[in-house]
């Protein structure tokens, strides 16, 4: 426990010492116990002074997370010279019951199907050479009546027939600037989370990107990222509408052609090939060229990686893009791809922490309940850190049973009545905290 409130010494100045003990106490309970990491289980698992009471009292403080997750990572994990990108995602948590703040029904990709839960959006730094994910921010989206009302009523819209009109473009319509968008609530939150998260690194690392996934694959999430000075990369559809800018001649009336020839995915300029690999009869063709898209108000960078099956002629792409055209393929191919790091955070935060546990319904509650998981991410990657210095191999299950071996010889001591040989004492605490340890050695984790 002393090493952990050690480890949260840099959130001093900006939470009090109270929560400060409650959350020590809490953490301490969360590595060492077993079962779902509800409040009634922690306040099992705690040390002297972890009553039930205590550990409701640390659910329903305000705390200032997003400060908490930046200290605790500039202390600890920030790494000057590494390179960092910024990444944000959802995740759904399934709940049950009618009373959990913002509980709603919400698409879940790992059910296939809405689901009713909670739904969170989350930024992290993404560093390029360990390509690994730290948690930094998260907030509950939690929808209105008014904005539920509103998505129903362009829903009934869309189902509506579409009344037929002359074709051509309407008389008297004048040219949209599509710099000018209108943000929904979610990217108005996600943008709002940018600043605030840009306001607290205050120059601290640079950072160029924004990756989001392909949900957000359009001109509103990029002009979004361009407003908070950063470069947007995400994906498009694999049918999106793209055409070459237009370089013939004038024609000598009227205003300047924009728009050339419009992509054809299945017959791509071989001039644009950066590079082709044969791996298992699978053949791998990646393109690169700056393209338009008529809902975009600037011209992408845009990467195509097509896949072949040399054996079946069966085909398939994806469509890459940057608001940064000067990006390399390759580069924009790896920021991408370390964008599913995020992902390993909600797992572990899951598995692990208590995302999907927790049974809190107040506002306050839910929200020191998702983001304690997830700084969690953040504090096993620390510890992580340091035993794998003995142990390579060691992951979040040998860490576990570190903790719970060390808290099986603490319990045991209280009922001897003299303390055994300090020698003694090391080699009982090495030797208990390898039960249970999927990578276990000698010793299996540091002794305390």
């Amino acid at each position: 426990m002393t090493d952990i409130l050690a480890l949260l010494h840099c959130l001093n100045p900006y939470v009090t010492s109270t929560t400060l003990r409650q959350m020590t106490h809490i953490i301490t309970a969360i590595l060492t116990m077993t079962g779902r990491v509800t409040m009634l289980n922690i306040s099992r698992w705690t040390d002297k002074g972890g009553s039930y009471r205590t550990v409701q009292r640390f659910f329903y403080t305000a705390i200032p997370w997003a400060l908490a997750f930046w200290l605790f990572f500039r202390q600890h994990l920030l790494n000057p010279d590494e390179v960092y990108l910024l990444a944000g995602d959802e995740t759904v948590v399934t709940k049950s019951g009618k009373k959990t703040y913002g509980l709603e029904r919400f698409f879940s990709s790992l059910h296939g199907r809405p689901m009713p839960g909670l739904l969170f959006f989350a930024l992290s730094l993404i560093s390029v050479k360990e390509r690994r994910s730290y948690p930094v921010m998260a907030e509950q989206i939690v929808r209105t009546q008014e904005q539920k009302a509103a998505a129903q009523a362009k829903k009934d819209k869309k189902a509506e027939p579409k009344p037929k009109r002359k074709p051509g473009r309407p008389k008297g319509s004048k040219n949209k600037d599509k710099t000018q968008v209108t943000f929904t609530p979610e990217l108005l939150l996600i943008k709002t989370m940018i600043h605030k998260l840009l306001l607290l690194i205050n120059g601290t690392l640079p950072l160029t990107y924004l990756l989001l996934d392909g949900q957000f694959g359009h001109n509103n999430a990029l002009q979004m990222a361009l407003q908070c000075g950063l470069h947007l990369i995400s994906k498009l559809r694999h049918d999106a509408a793209l055409y070459f800018p237009y370089d013939g001649p004038y024609r000598g009336h009227g205003p300047h052609r924009t728009y050339g020839d419009k992509l054809d995915y299945d017959h791509i300029p071989d001039e644009y090939l950066q590079q082709v690999t044969v791996e298992d009869d699978i053949q791998t063709c990646i393109y690169q060229m700056t393209l338009l898209h008529k809902d975009f108000a600037q011209p992408l960078n845009v990467v195509i990686i097509v896949k072949t099956n040399l054996k079946t002629q069966a085909r398939a792409h994806v469509v890459l893009f940057s608001s940064d055209l000067d990006l390399a393929f390759d580069l924009l191919i790896d920021y991408y791809a370390l964008r599913f790091q995020i992902e390993f955070n909600f797992r572990d935060a899951k598995q692990y922490w208590g995302l999907e546990d927790f049974m809190n319904i107040k506002q306050t509650a839910v929200t020191n309940a998702a983001n304690l998981s997830l700084f969690m991410v953040n504090l096993a990657h620390l510890l992580l850190r340091h035993s794998r210095r003995l142990n390579s191999q060691a992951g979040v299950l040998d860490l576990k049973a570190h903790f719970r071996g060390r808290k099986y010889v603490a319990e045991t001591l209280k009922l001897l009545r003299e303390t055994p040989d300090p020698i003694l004492l090391v080699q009982v605490f090495d030797t208990i905290a390898q039960l249970g340890c999927v990578h276990p050695v000698e010793p299996c984790l540091n002794s305390p």
